[in-house]
C-alpha cells in the first residue's frame, strides 16, 4: 500500500528504499509537481534539526527579562523535558498572575504543517485560550493591505481567494490579460494545506497556443512565462498610476461600460471628477502616468483601448499591496474593471493574486475541511501581523487600522509555534531591537531558525513526516490521509503533546484534550468534517476508507467558476457585501472618515497621491 504524506508545496508519496531510508517523490498525478521539501529526510537538513529542549543560559541562570541583548549570541543549556514544561508553565502563571493575559502574545504565523490537526495556530491558540487568552494577529504578511480594503470596495478577500475564476474558464474564453506584477509560477507551488494539481503553467501556456494577448505590466519581466507575452517595464510602484491613466483614456474616449457603472457600482461620479482634473486642476492622463510611472503614453492608450475590444482578465500580484499605501493598486485594479464592464462574464473581470498561490483559479469544489476548535479568545486585543515590531517598541502608543484607533498592548511573553518571523518580517533590523523588549520568548521549532536562535525556551517540535495527521485545503480538491513516515528525530514531541503538558501543569488539561488523544481527534474532527460537507452535497469517504485509500481526488465534485457571475446577472438578488450592495470604487465610509483624492506631482508617484486618509 502507498502511503502519502502532504506538504504546501505538494502531496508527497512515500516509497522505500534499499537503505530503509523512505524517500519521497511527488504525486505521480500532479502534472506540474514542485521539487521543493523532497529532501526533508536528508542528513543535512536532519543536522539542523532541533532534538533537546534549550534554554538560553542567561535566561535559566538569572530568570525572565536577563539580558534580552544576548539573544541571538547567548549559548542554550539543554535540560530534559520535564524541566522545560516545569519553566514555561511556571513563566506563563507569572505573566498572566502579574500583567493579565492581554500581556502574552500567541504568535503563530507560518505554515509549519499541511495536516489539519497539527495545524500550530490552532494548537497554540486553543491551549492560549483555555489558559486565559492572548493578544493575537489579524491578517497576513502576503496580503494585510488586500484583507482589510477588499471588503470595503467588492468583497472581503476571504471571500475573493476561494471565488475567483478558474484557470479552464479564463484559458477558454480569455482572449486578453493584463497582469500588474505577473503571473510567478515559482509562487503558484504552494497551497496552505497543500497542492496535488498544480495548473497555472499548463493555462498560461494554453493561453499563449491559442493567441491571447498576454501583457505583463512591471519592473520584473520574467515573471509571466508563456508564448507571446509583451512585457512593458515601468518603476516599481507606479502601478496605480498607470491603472488611474488607463481609467481616464476610457473616460475621454468614450469607452467606459456606463451601464455597468450605473447599475453595478457606486462612487465614479466623484472618481470622475477626480480623473478629469475637476478636483484639482491635474487630469490624470497617459502622459501625466507616463511621467511618473516611465510607461510610454502613447502604448498606454493603446492597451487600454485594445481592453474594450476583448474579453479582458486584469490581475495585480500579490507584490503590489505589501509597500506603503498598499491598498490602492487593490482599488484601482477593481476600478479598472469595473469601467471595462467586464466583471462576472467568463473570462473577464478581475483578479487579486493570480500567479499568488496555487489556490487562485482552481476548479476544485470548496469544502468544508476538519478542523480543531480553537475555542473562545476572553482578550479582545488584536495588531495585524506586521505591526510586531511596532507593537513590542511601542507599547501604550495608539495606531490607526480599518477606520478605527487602537492601542498597542504592553507584552511581557511571546508564544511562538509554526512559523519563523523573521522570514516575514519587513525590517530585520527593526525587528531584532524590538525582540528584545519581551521578558520571554517560547517557540516551537523543528529546525534551529532564527526566531529559535533569538528565543530564551525552544521546545523541538516534530515534522509532519514524524506524525499521523489529515492532509486538506479548501479548494484543492483532495483529502490526504497522512501517515507517520519515521520515527521523531531526538526527543522531539507533537505541538499537542507539548502542550497537553502544560495545560495539565496550569490546571486546563481537561479543557485543552478533552481526554482524548491524537487519534481520537483525529477522527473527531474528520467525522464532523464529513457530516458538513454533507449536508452541502459532497460525499467524502469514511475515516477507515480514507486511511486505506492514502490519497482521495475528488475530481468529480469540480466545479468550474466564475467570479461575481451570480451579483453581474442580479446585483439586486446577488449583492455584493459591501454597504450599498454594489461595487463602491469611492466606500462610503472612506468619505466618512475625511477621505479625499490628492494630485500626484510630475517628478514621480508620491505615496501621499491617490486615496489619501
Amino acid at each position: 500500500m502507498t502511503l502519502y504524506t502532504s506538504t504546501h508545496w505538494g502531496v508527497r508519496e512515500v516509497h522505500d528504499a534499499p537503505d530503509g531510508q523512505p524517500i519521497l517523490k511527488p504525486l505521480a498525478s500532479d502534472p506540474d509537481p514542485s521539487p521543493i521539501r523532497l529532501d526533508q529526510l536528508d542528513s543535512q537538513v536532519q543536522r539542523l534539526r532541533v532534538r533537546r529542549p534549550a534554554v538560553r543560559k542567561s535566561w535559566l541562570e538569572h530568570g525572565p527579562g536577563n539580558n534580552p541583548g544576548g539573544r541571538g549570541s547567548d549559548p542554550f543549556v539543554e535540560v530534559d523535558w520535564h524541566t522545560a514544561l516545569d519553566l514555561v508553565a511556571g513563566e506563563l502563571d507569572r505573566v498572566r498572575t502579574t500583567h493579565g493575559n492581554q500581556a502574552i502574545f500567541g504568535g503563530c504565523y507560518g505554515w509549519s504543517s499541511a495536516g489539519r490537526f497539527h495545524h500550530a495556530q490552532s494548537q497554540i491558540h486553543r491551549f492560549l485560550n483555555t489558559v486565559g487568552g492572548y493578544v493575537r494577529h489579524v491578517n497576513s504578511y502576503s496580503l494585510g493591505a488586500a484583507h482589510v480594503v477588499m471588503g470595503h470596495i467588492v468583497e472581503p478577500m476571504t471571500k475573493l481567494m476561494t471565488a475567483h475564476t478558474s484557470w479552464d474558464i479564463i484559458t477558454e474564453h480569455c482572449e486578453m490579460s493584463v497582469t500588474f506584477g505577473g503571473v510567478s509560477l515559482k509562487s503558484t507551488q504552494v497551497s496552505p494545506g497543500g497542492a496535488s494539481r498544480h495548473t497555472a503553467r499548463a493555462a498560461l501556456e494554453k493561453l499563449g497556443q491559442k493567441g491571447a494577448r498576454l501583457v505583463n505590466i512591471g519592473p520584473v519581466g520574467d515573471n509571466l512565462e508563456a508564448e507571446g507575452v509583451e512585457w512593458i517595464p515601468i518603476r516599481p510602484n507606479t502601478d496605480t498610476a498607470v491603472m488611474i491613466a488607463m481609467c481616464n483614456v476610457l473616460l475621454t474616449e468614450g469607452l467606459a461600460d456606463r451601464d455597468f457603472l450605473n447599475s453595478h457600482c457606486t462612487g465614479f461620479d466623484r472618481f470622475e471628477a477626480y480623473l478629469t482634473g475637476a478636483t484639482d486642476g491635474i487630469e490624470k492622463s497617459a502622459d501625466w502616468a507616463e511621467g511618473i510611472s516611465g510607461m510610454p503614453a502613447e502604448r498606454l492608450r493603446e492597451i487600454a483601448r485594445e481592453m474594450t475590444t476583448r474579453r479582458t482578465m486584469i490581475n495585480m500580484a500579490w507584490a503590489l499591496q505589501r509597500a506603503s499605501h498598499g491598498e490602492q493598486p487593490c482599488w484601482a485594479t477593481v476600478t479598472l474593471a469595473a469601467m471595462l464592464g467586464q466583471i462576472g462574464l467568463p473570462g473577464g473581470g478581475f483578479g487579486i493574486g493570480y500567479g499568488s498561490m496555487n489556490v487562485i483559479g482552481s476548479p476544485a469544489v470548496q469544502m468544508a475541511g476538519p478542523t480543531l476548535d480553537q475555542l473562545s479568545n476572553p482578550i479582545s486585543d488584536f495588531i495585524p501581523c506586521a505591526r510586531i515590531a511596532d507593537m513590542l517598541l511601542h507599547p501604550g502608543e495608539t495606531y490607526p487600522y480599518n477606520g478605527e484607533v487602537r492601542t498597542y498592548p504592553d507584552i511581557r511573553l511571546v508564544y511562538w509555534a509554526g512559523g519563523n518571523p523573521f522570514h516575514h518580517h519587513q525590517d530585520l533590523n527593526r525587528l531584532i531591537k524590538a525582540w528584545k523588549k519581551p521578558e520571554t520568548i517560547v517557540v516551537h521549532e523543528q529546525y534551529w531558525t532564527s526566531s529559535a536562535r533569538r528565543a530564551d525556551i525552544v521546545l523541538p517540535a516534530t515534522l509532519a513526516l514524524e506524525r499521523e495527521d489529515i492532509g486538506y485545503s479548501s479548494r484543492e480538491g483532495h483529502l490526504v490521509a497522512m501517515r507517520r513516515i519515521t520515527d521523531p528525530l531526538g526527543e522531539a514531541r507533537d505541538d499537542y503533546d507539548i502542550l497537553a503538558g502544560l495545560a495539565e501543569r496550569l490546571g486546563a488539561g481537561d479543557a485543552f484534550t478533552e481526554g482524548r488523544d491524537t487519534e481520537s481527534w483525529l477522527r473527531v474532527i474528520y467525522d464532523d468534517a464529513r457530516t458538513r460537507n454533507a449536508a452541502r452535497g459532497v460525499d467524502l469517504p469514511d475515516f477507515e476508507g480514507l486511511r486505506e485509500k492514502g490519497f482521495a481526488r475528488l475530481d468529480a465534485l469540480d466545479s468550474p467558476s466564475v467570479l461575481l457571475d451570480a451579483f453581474r446577472a442580479d446585483p439586486g438578488k446577488n449583492p455584493v457585501s459591501t454597504p450599498s450592495g454594489k461595487i463602491e470604487i469611492l466606500p462610503k465610509r472612506w468619505l466618512a472618515s475625511g477621505s479625499r483624492i490628492v494630485p500626484a506631482t510630475r517628478s514621480g508617484w508620491n505615496p501621499k497621491n491617490g486615496w489619501a486618509r
